[in-house]
Parts: structure tokens; sequence; C-alpha cells
């Protein structure tokens, strides 16, 4: 109904228009060119004032306009091909702006991506993917796949490289470091130094060698002046009986010169030196210093190089041999090849307690 109104006011408006003297008369032209039009466009044409007035209208300082008007003001605009001479709340450009970004939500939806019909794989078959593809960073994705249906487990070869897309940043260039050490932990040996101050506040430097392996502490002697000569001394006493490993760890410290990597060679030891500032390239030996730190050395007012050698003493035969170690499986370093036991219930009285350190820990054992 007032549509149908405003088209005749609109229509009534145009006839009684005059025109200025000289002039052709334009409400005639508009009077005949309204009657040729179709009701469906002096509709549209009505409805982008109209719209704009309902926003104006709506009794506050600035209107604002809605994600509504914005989305019905382009759609007018489309089928409108005068909206600019109409358009009065807002620029041109500002219209414009409201189309692309509309155009842009329009294809985000239209390229999201859609549920899948087939049956969704199980979690415990996406963590086997992510296994497969963490433990063999050589392996392509089809490689991968092929592993599966050696499971009896069919997936196609995208969705085994969408789940590998995230446990892989980048894709493998040749082997880690990380996998180096795991697969030649057995012949690896890894040293570094440790500087301790004592009561009175002299400088005590501690050389630590372990097997990455087995997580054992193979050495650990203090001395107030590490020459060369004295390190020399101590892989010379490590290597004397041909129990040498494949490779040896050390960082850059000036205080292994060249004459430590000659007796390295001498007992066909390869001596690798790790990356300036990388201490992940040493991560064992860094993660028994700290714990060297923190379970012993913080906790003891040492007197003297003597004392010092004595709590490292029994520090190391608590390690190798009592104190279970994560990184292995719970197991003892010492006793590396023997898994742990699961007896079940053990009575609390067939538990002793044996102090270490003064009684800093604990070695529980089965009464004899």
């Amino acid at each position: 109904m007032w549509s149908g109104l405003t088209v005749a006011l609109r229509l009534l408006l145009r006839a009684v228009h005059v025109p200025a003297p000289g002039k052709p008369s334009g409400s005639a032209r508009g009077l005949l060119a309204d009657v040729v039009r179709t009701r469906s466009e002096l509709l549209v044409e009505n409805a982008f004032p109209r719209q704009q007035l309902l926003v104006a209208a709506r009794g506050v300082k600035k209107p604002q306009l809605r994600a509504s008007d914005r989305a019905l003001l382009v759609a007018l605009a489309a089928v409108f091909s005068r909206w600019r001479d109409t358009l009065v709340l807002v620029k041109p450009d500002t219209l414009l702006r409201w189309h692309r970004e509309g155009l842009r939500l329009f294809w985000k939806w239209r390229s999201r991506r859609k549920p899948s019909s087939a049956q969704r794989l199980s979690p415990e078959v996406i963590h086997l993917i992510r296994r497969m593809g963490t433990e063999n960073r050589l392996r392509g994705a089809e490689r991968v796949r092929g592993g599966l249906l050696k499971l009896g487990i069919a997936v196609a070869k995208k969705t085994v490289q969408r789940y590998l897309s995230r446990v892989r940043i980048k894709p493998p260039d040749g082997q880690r470091w990380s996998t180096f050490l795991r697969q030649q932990a057995a012949g690896i040996w890894a040293c570094d130094f440790v500087e301790v101050r004592d009561l009175s506040f002299r400088c005590h430097y501690v050389f630590v060698v372990i097997h990455l392996e087995t997580r054992q502490l193979i050495h650990a002697a203090s001395t107030m002046a590490p020459t060369t000569a004295w390190i020399v001394q101590q892989l010379r006493d490590l290597t004397a009986f041909g129990s040498s490993p494949k490779f040896l760890l050390r960082d850059n410290d000036g205080k292994c010169a060249a004459a430590f990597d000659g007796v390295a060679r001498g007992a066909s030891i390869r001596v690798i030196r790790t990356p300036v500032r990388a201490p992940k390239a040493a991560a064992y030996v860094e993660r028994f210093i700290g714990s060297l730190r923190r379970k012993c050395l913080d906790h003891v007012i040492l007197l003297g190089e003597d004392h010092l050698q004595r709590v490292l003493s029994e520090y190391r035969s608590y390690f190798n041999g009592a104190r279970p170690h994560q990184g292995i499986g719970q197991r003892r370093p010492a006793a590396f090849s023997s898994p742990a036991l699961s007896l079940g219930f053990v009575p609390e009285a067939a538990v002793e307690a044996h102090r270490v350190l003064g009684g800093l820990h604990r070695d529980y054992r089965l009464a004899a």
C-alpha cells in the first residue's frame, strides 16, 4: 500500500515541477520515464531513500547503521542504477567498502572446510600417525600410509598428510641432532665442567662425564687448577682399559685443548664439539649438571677439595645405583639392562631406608 502511494506522490511532484525559463522541462521526461518502467524498478528506487529515512528517524544524535541496514542498502544499490544520487547518510565510497567486505565474508563462507561424509578417524589412529611421523622424520606421507596398511589400517594419503603437517614444521632435510643422539647414545659420552664455591668462596672445578644411553655418571673429579695436563690425565684414566666410547661430546671450553683431542683420537674416540650458544646440543650433560646442583651441591657447605670429592663420590654411588631416572623408564643407571620389577603389594615393614649425604636423600630397599 505504502509503496503505491509513494510512487503516486513522486509522479505528482514531477508533474507539477516548473522548469526554469529557457530550459526544457525535466519533469515531463521523468514522468514519461516512470510510466514505461516496471513496478519493481519503482519500488526499488523508493525503497533506497526510505531505508535511509528509517535510520535517520531512530531518535539518536548520530544515526548508527546496523549490519542489517548496511546489507539492505548494498542489496538495493546492486539493482538501483542511480543510487549515488539518493545516498545521503554515508559517502558512496563507504557503501562500496561495505560491498567489498560482504564479498570477503561470502567467499570465506564458500571456502570453509565442509565436514566430510566419510567416517572420522579414531583418536588412536590419529595418535599413531603423529607418532610415526615424529619417530621417522625421513618418512613421507606415503611411507607412513604403508606402515598403517601393514597394521591393517586403511587411511587416505591426504588424510595422513594433514595430520603429519601438524607435527612437522618443515620438511626433513636430513637427520636431526636429537635423532643422532638417540641412535648413537650407546656409544656417546658427554663431558663438561661445573664451578663450585666452598666455605671460603674458593672456586673448584668439577669435571663430569656421563653415558648418554644409561645416564650413568662415569666420572666426577674436582680440582682448583684445571690445567690441560690434568684434564688429559682424566681422559687417560677413563680409557686406560679400553673402555672408550665411539663419540665424546664437549663444548668449546679453552681448557680442553688440542692435547685433549689428541688423546681421544689415540683411543679411537671421535670428539664432537657442540655449537656456540647451543645448550640443547649438550642437553643430557646440562640436565645432569642441573640435577647435581639442585639435588646435592646447593644443600651442602663445602669445607675444601677433599670434602667436595667425598660428596661427589657418595652422590655418584647414589645417582648410579639407587636413584630412578625418568629418562630411562624409572630404571637405575647401574641397572639399565634390568627393567623395573612390579612385585605388587609390599609390607611397609619389609622396606628399609638408607640415608645418603647425611639424610639429604634416602635409598629405599627391601629388607634382607
